[in-house]
């Protein structure tokens, strides 16, 4: 009976903490939320840096809540920031790679070489940005797949971002036949993108003959157009020119084999 009687403080003292467990957790992610509303209703701060807030002010209530579930079971904050400062080397040693991610979020924060809903490619990986916070940067592929990437990795590596300017330019190559009419070829690609209203007028478009291949002359096409419509202008156009090739009478061509037998 003693033995189970000295079970009790412990079970009461483990109820307690369930208790603020529980309660800190709904807490930390009320006032995160509330942090990222507020942050993003605000026009001069972008989304990244208002998910990056709610972030930190998450783990901060966590840390206190893990402090205050520490009390409950006698262990003093003194003790316990004497307990870490013994324990930091493991710590850091143990968790350098994560420490390295923080680190590597503070410093993209802090340049924002990206942000949410820009398409970028980070080492390798493109995706469009869906969320960066303390420890990772989430990516959202085209056909819908998640890839979470670590910050230090992020940070570390080489990042394209294909949204960080408002306009781009679309390169698109032609192959036309050896004996068809180069400058009525040209002609009809800048036609064609004069009647696209997704092309800008500044830059202006540009057609030249950039390479002879074994069986085409090629001829690449330069057009600019606002980010958003990067993707559609470039299918759209390369099936327009088709057409108007079709209609013109400017031919396609695509590679022959020709086979040689030798008679004996």
């Amino acid at each position: 009976m003693e033995q189970v009687a000295g079970f009790g403080p412990l079970v009461v003292s483990a109820g307690k903490a369930l208790i603020v467990l529980v309660i800190g957790w709904i807490v930390a992610g009320w006032v995160s939320g509330i942090v990222r509303r507020r942050v993003n209703k605000t026009p001069e701060i972008d989304q990244t840096l208002g998910n990056f807030a709610a972030s930190i002010v998450r783990w901060v209530i966590l840390l206190m809540v893990l402090v205050a579930i520490l009390g409950i079971f006698g262990i003093e904050a003194t003790s316990l920031v004497a307990m870490m400062g013994a324990a930091t080397l493991a710590i850091g040693l143990a968790l350098q790679g994560t420490l390295s991610d923080l680190a590597a979020g503070f410093m993209l924060i802090l340049f924002r070489p990206y942000k949410l809903g820009q398409y970028v490619d980070i080492g390798g990986t493109a995706g469009t940005v869906v969320d960066l916070n303390l420890f990772v940067t989430e990516l959202k592929t085209p056909d819908n797949v998640q890839i979470i990437v670590p910050n230090g990795q992020a940070w570390g590596a080489i990042i394209t971002n294909f949204s960080h300017h408002d306009t781009r330019r679309v390169d698109v190559v032609f192959g036309i036949d050896y004996g068809d009419d180069i400058e009525k070829a040209r002609e009809i690609i800048l036609a064609t993108a004069a009647k696209d209203e997704r092309v800008l007028k500044d830059p202006e478009s540009w057609a030249r003959v950039t390479n002879l291949g074994d069986s085409s002359v090629d001829i690449t096409a330069r057009i600019w157009c606002k980010a958003d419509d990067f993707w559609e202008l470039k299918f759209g156009f390369t099936q327009a020119v088709k057409e108007a090739f079709d209609a013109g009478g400017i031919s396609i061509p695509y590679p022959h084999t020709v086979e040689i037998k030798r008679e004996a």
